[in-house]
């Protein structure tokens, strides 16, 4: 259904001062905190998780060496979706505006929710990765029992807990405990903190104070002295979850976006009703390859 006139009707008077409401201000791209951005040119992608080999054995004197295999441990896909939105406005509607450009303005608009849909859609596999969304391996995103063929891997807290200086700590430590899939350690290391905005001046406190948090012991910040999470923290405001907080590792090919098409916009009029009608449209995905690559607690 076009915009009509009917819908417009304040902004045909002649005593009209002032529009509102199409100019607030937005939060940008905050996903680009979270995943590596690559390009894509099919309908969609898929990365396999292959596994290295086990340790080392000894080989005894006079016996032959110990053969071990190497192979595929589970595939993710990225499949890519396609996301639009559209509007009309009808002929009378815009030969009867005495103000502003019509078209200008609601074109703004559609930018806006096409931005705002795609920050929502980017934080998708954080606000759900407790549950419904899950990783390659068939697992929720954040599980303390991913499966590998040498036992599991935890990418969340044994015990769910609250942002404070004991749980990140433990998250560090579980971090840099992580093994591959032959249960070889890896060296992973967190780099940066997600935040839902709720968190930011615990957060702030955590890794900016020069002493602990909330003690009256005249200990160091030792999350700040050892240059722990050295890339700080982000606030994402598409978080739903008040108390959880994520971790993104130094682990490759972890939270990835493929773009499969940039957005692009086009207008055009129809000939048998006068209507000028404009559309967004773009292709994308937001996924993880590898969960090594983020850990996360839910909260308490």
């Amino acid at each position: 259904m076009a915009i009509s006139r009917n819908q417009l009707v304040k902004e045909l008077e002649p005593g009209l001062n002032a529009l509102f409401g199409l100019e607030y201000k937005q939060y940008e791209n905050q996903s680009a905190d979270i995943y590596t951005t690559e390009s894509s040119d099919r309908a969609f992608e898929e990365e396999v998780m292959l596994s290295g080999f086990a340790q080392a054995q000894v080989k005894p004197e006079g016996s032959g060496v110990v053969y071990d295999n190497a192979q595929e441990t589970f595939t993710a896909r990225y499949t890519n979706e396609t996301i639009a939105l559209a509007f009309a406005i009808t002929e009378e509607a815009i030969e009867d505006n005495l103000y502003d450009r019509l078209a200008s303005r609601y074109t703004k608009a559609l930018a806006r929710s096409m931005a705002q849909t795609k920050q929502v859609k980017a934080v998708n596999p954080l606000n759900n990765g407790f549950g419904t969304f899950t990783s390659g391996d068939g697992s929720a995103l954040f599980a303390t029992d991913h499966s590998t063929i040498a036992g599991t891997v935890a990418n969340t807290l044994a015990t769910a807990a609250d942002l404070n200086e004991t749980s990140l700590e433990q998250s560090l430590i579980d971090i840099a405990a992580m093994t591959d899939e032959r249960g070889l350690k890896i060296a992973a290391k967190g780099m940066k903190m997600i935040i839902p905005s709720a968190l930011q001046f615990t957060a702030e406190r955590l890794m900016s104070s020069a002493g602990r948090v909330g003690t009256a012991d005249n200990d160091i910040n030792a999350i700040k002295s050892m240059g722990m999470i050295p890339q700080g923290y982000s606030v994402n405001n598409y978080l739903t979850d008040t108390d959880a907080f994520f971790i993104i590792t130094d682990v490759p090919n972890g939270m990835k976006h493929f773009e499969r098409t940039p957005m692009t916009t086009k207008m055009e009029g129809d000939f048998d009703t006068g209507n000028v009608r404009y559309k967004a449209r773009e292709r994308y995905v937001f996924g993880v390859s590898d969960y090594r690559g983020i850990f996360a607690s839910p909260g308490a």
